[in-house]
């Protein structure tokens, strides 16, 4: 009988946990937000102090030479350009309802809170390598240099112009199956906002072009623009250790590999373009048919 009544308690407990709502995770669900709670969303805190005043970021497009700018630069004695840092991608996630709270007390908010990490992850990789010049030479960061000149109101910039069709070109030959619609408009974005900044900044403008062709002028003025001294040693970058080249992080081809300056490929002359691209080509000096 004492073995009957154990199991119909046992029984009768686990039909009760089969009909009752699962439980809830209090720590992993945010609770429900209040309107009055979501108001707070509007709060925009003040700009921090900054570890890194004056970091410089490389706008470009994707296939524009980055990589190759990257190790020029790396290369110089007071110059870290580690690999791409994609700092747009690295978040900062308020779980709870009552964290904006805390944090507004403090007089932060999200996107602050993330200009915080930003400049941290900078300021670590400066200190770690002993220079006192940091470069960021991800190209997502032409679609997001509004904000970055938000978050460092005194970073420099360098924009990378490269002709669009070569872009096209290039982006063809790496992609396996590729859709030449989507890099056509993906080349589009990167334009648009190239020319934005270019526009609307007070950068140092070079080409791909002149990189490659007069690599000693282009590094020459880009160390003025910099304010360092220019060192010969730069365009020997393949005595140098720049980490890893692999996909996600630059330019992996054996191009880059090579540790030399090579010769830019021009553009396919067959190669279609947007009329918007073709109008932005022009205003930066390449001759489209």
């Amino acid at each position: 009988m004492s073995a009957i009544r154990n199991g119909l308690k046992r029984r009768g407990r686990l039909m009760a946990q089969a009909v009752s709502p699962p439980r809830r995770n209090l720590d992993a669900v945010p609770a429900p937000r209040r309107p009055a709670e979501e108001a707070k969303d509007a709060y925009v805190a003040p700009r921090a102090p900054r570890l890194v005043d004056s970091p410089v970021f490389v706008l470009s497009s994707v296939r524009s030479g980055s990589t190759l700018l990257r190790v020029l630069l790396n290369s110089h004695s007071r110059i870290r350009a580690p690999h791409e840092m994609h700092l747009r991608t690295l978040h900062v996630h308020l779980s709870r309802h009552f964290t904006a709270d805390a944090m507004e007390a403090l007089e932060l908010d999200k996107d602050e809170l993330e200009h915080v990490l930003w400049d941290r992850v900078l300021h670590l990789e400066l200190t770690r390598s002993g220079k006192d010049v940091i470069v960021d030479k991800t190209p997502p960061n032409t679609l997001i240099w509004p904000r970055l000149q938000r978050c460092w109101p005194d970073a420099r910039y360098i924009v990378l112009l490269r002709h669009p069709g070569a872009v096209v070109t290039s982006l063809t030959r790496r992609r396996t199956d590729p859709d030449h619609e989507q890099i056509r408009a993906e080349v589009l974005d990167y334009s648009e906002k190239l020319d934005e900044a270019r526009r609307g900044l007070d950068a140092h403008v070079l080409t791909y072009e002149e990189l490659t062709t007069e690599p000693e002028t282009a590094t020459r003025d880009l160390c003025g623009y910099l304010g360092v001294p220019w060192e010969p040693a730069m365009l020997d970058y393949g005595k140098k250790d720049h980490g890893t080249f692999r996909p996600q992080l630059g330019d992996w081809s054996t191009t880059i590999k090579s540790g030399r300056v090579q010769p830019a490929r021009p553009a396919d002359p067959t190669a279609e373009l947007p009329p918007r691209l073709v109008e932005l080509a022009r205003a930066w000096g390449y001759p489209v048919d």
